[in-house]
């Protein structure tokens, strides 16, 4: 198949777009706590609740668990499928998790640069330190959210695991 009409059937796809949604949706629910409670740290989430060094925030937990759905996780779903698309076949073994993993990072790299616009708006929220913070994620964050994009190609196949193990439970 082309590499157009891949994409176009890439778009099409029913689990492309549940990846996207849902991925998307779980990413905002920090967010919309914070606004919520308006401030920044959300307890349960806001592991180990201190910086270490200068790229890893003090909300890794969150980082990790939402990272593994959006935009690591959708990404690597929606490069698992547009190689299947445009192969014509599922792909198996190696090539699926390559394919995940370019997917995955492509978001990611999608994802930041729009973080990185949004954050040289300077659009600040009330919370955050001294007199608010930038509702956007600062530059110095990105490179663990390419590692985390990077161990999120895996989260499709535990998602399938605990989808089977509540579907025999029930």
């Amino acid at each position: 198949m082309r590499l157009l009409s891949a994409v176009k059937a890439t778009l099409n796809s029913k689990r492309f777009w549940l990846w996207q949604i849902s991925g998307a949706i779980i990413y905002a629910i920090p967010v919309v706590i914070r606004f919520a409670l308006n401030q920044v740290d959300i307890p349960i989430l806001n592991f180990p609740g201190f910086w270490i060094g200068h790229f890893i925030p003090g909300n890794f937990l969150e980082k990790v668990l939402v990272n593994a759905f959006f935009p690591g996780g959708a990404g690597g779903v929606a490069g698992e499928i547009l190689v299947d698309n445009y192969r014509g076949e599922a792909v198996k073994g190696k090539s699926k998790y390559l394919s995940r993993l370019g997917g995955a990072l492509l978001l990611t790299a999608v994802w930041s640069a729009f973080q990185f616009w949004g954050f040289s708006l300077l659009i600040t929220v009330p919370w955050g330190g001294h007199g608010g913070g930038n509702l956007f994620e600062h530059a110095v964050v990105f490179p663990i959210n390419f590692t985390l994009a990077a161990f999120s190609i895996f989260t499709p196949d535990v998602v399938n695991y605990v989808k089977s193990k509540l579907t025999k439970a029930s």
